[in-house]
């Protein structure tokens, strides 16, 4: 199907102005992907909705036009966090150290909308020092930081406009805006409950990887929103932001902006935002590709099913529950490993598959080992020879 097919006669609710055109559709998926499912039973017979992804052609974002807020549970059971994970810790210091230096963080306050556990906003507050409140309706006190930096406070809740007399020199928002279905609402409100002398510094996953990379796996429910650099950088302009920085980061991962209140004219758009086209193409080739992409996955597991390799997923999160439940996974696999022990013994959405710890694999002996994430694999790799004693077949998605 073109993208320039299929209207959903639905205005793009980032720009407001484009239209949104179904290209890519994946109907019956688990609604939640990292929440911590205690039985069998729960995982098999938990919550589906379905994704029908919509690109814009005016601003470049995608929708999933399928999109029921209610069907998201936000409680102490979501476990989104990367935290145990040396690559990701040594990432976070290192960004937080970069926006410290780069924006005074000195005894200064910073608000973080969706902080999920709060690492990265305790971060801020220790290293600056600085003061700190996190907002979050999934927040738990008990998976928070320890030890808790003096200054720094939780609100378990949603960030809205009845939060503004908090204020905030330094406004954070990371990982959350692709949860966001009125995108554009969302960044207005922002607009509106900051100080004029703010900045703020959003971050989330870059679509333009996921397409281009026919990443299908990094399509599921929870993201009913993706973003190209050019459609980050529009909805806040068009909210009343001016953009200082934007730059792709975590291996073309992520996308970063960093944003002020506009005052006066609105300076030239960043190279980077020029991408409304590229991204059109890249769009079109995961429409064109997908499914083929999808297939081969099929072809790779039924052949080591076939020579009775072992097969084990690294990574119980969204992306394992979406790579699942796209191909149609059962016995093919023996299960997905995570280092968070918090995730070990529960079973993922949908396919019911157990989260294993590491520890496991010396007795599961797996032929191979599939990495959700590449940027992970030299420690994968390193825990399995070094740590572990295991030599099996590393294959990245």
């Amino acid at each position: 199907m073109n993208v320039d097919q299929n209207p959903h006669n639905v205005s793009c609710p980032n720009c407001g102005d484009g239209e949104l055109r179904s290209f890519y559709r994946a109907p019956s998926v688990p609604t939640n992907s990292v929440l911590l499912l205690e039985s069998e039973h729960e995982a098999r017979t938990f919550q589906l909705g379905d994704i029908d992804l919509g690109f814009c052609a005016t601003c470049g974002f995608t929708s999933n036009c399928a999109f029921e807020p209610a069907l998201i549970e936000h409680s102490d059971r979501y476990e989104p966090t990367q935290a145990f994970s040396p690559t990701f810790n040594e990432y976070h210091r290192r960004l937080a150290a970069e926006l410290i230096e780069q924006h005074d963080l000195h005894d200064k306050l910073v608000v973080e909308i969706g902080c999920g556990n709060g690492e990265f906003i305790a971060m801020l507050c220790e290293m600056g020092p600085n003061r700190g409140i996190g907002y979050d309706p999934s927040h738990s006190p008990e998976r928070g930081p320890e030890p808790m930096p003096a200054g720094l406070t939780f609100v378990v809740d949603f960030y809205s406009e009845i939060h503004r007399e908090a204020g905030g020199d330094f406004v954070v928002c990371k990982m959350t805006l692709e949860h966001i279905h009125q995108t554009g609402e969302f960044i207005a409100m922002i607009r509106r409950t900051v100080p004029d002398d703010a900045t703020v510094f959003l971050q989330v996953p870059n679509a333009s990887a996921v397409f281009g990379e026919l990443a299908f796996w990094d399509v599921y429910y929870e993201h009913c929103s993706y973003f190209s650099p050019g459609s980050l950088a529009q909805v806040f302009r068009q909210n009343g932001f001016t953009i200082d920085q934007l730059e792709t980061t975590y291996g073309g991962l992520y996308l970063s902006v960093i944003a002020r209140p506009a005052a006066g004219p609105a300076p030239a758009m960043l190279p980077l935002e020029r991408d409304v086209d590229e991204t059109a193409q890249l769009v079109s080739r995961f429409e064109r590709e997908a499914t083929a992409a999808v297939s081969a996955w099929r072809d790779r597991f039924a052949a080591w099913t076939a020579a009775g390799r072992r097969v084990v997923l690294w990574g119980g999160g969204s992306k394992a529950v979406s790579f699942i439940t796209t191909l149609g996974l059962t016995d093919e696999i023996l299960g997905a490993v995570d280092i968070n022990p918090r995730k070990v013994g529960y079973f993922l959405a949908g396919s019911a598959h157990r989260v294993l710890a590491p520890a496991e694999l010396t007795s599961l002996e797996p032929d191979v080992v599939v990495v959700m994430n590449a940027v992970y694999e030299e420690e994968i790799r390193t825990q399995c020879h070094d740590e572990l004693g295991i030599e099996p077949e590393i294959v990245c998605l």
